[in-house]
């Protein structure tokens, strides 16, 4: 089972008072606005963080390989797809 625990923030006074005027407009707490945005927050830096992690993985690969694509094989294929046309991605090669 997973425990709920709870966990300290400290907020300038400001910022409370921000916090507190979007949780009336929205008639929700404090609470939950924090949990929201804790969790929207969360989400949101493990994508960013799978990306970068893809995006190293891939260089990784092209030091070892030196397989790629050209920008210009990229950029037509890209057109295709903007163009809405069906199209596979170009074949990497060194």
């Amino acid at each position: 089972m997973n425990a709920v625990r709870p966990i300290a923030v400290k907020l300038d006074q400001d910022t409370r008072d921000r916090l507190k005027r979007l949780a009336d407009a929205k008639d929700r707490s404090t609470h939950w606005m924090l949990r929201e945005a804790v969790a929207q927050f969360v989400d949101r830096e493990e994508k960013r963080e799978a990306f970068r992690q893809a995006g190293l993985q891939a260089w990784r690969e092209y030091q070892a390989t030196g397989k790629h694509v050209t920008h210009d094989e990229a950029d037509a294929w890209l057109a295709k797809l903007e163009a809405g046309e069906a199209a596979a991605a170009p074949e990497c090669h060194d």
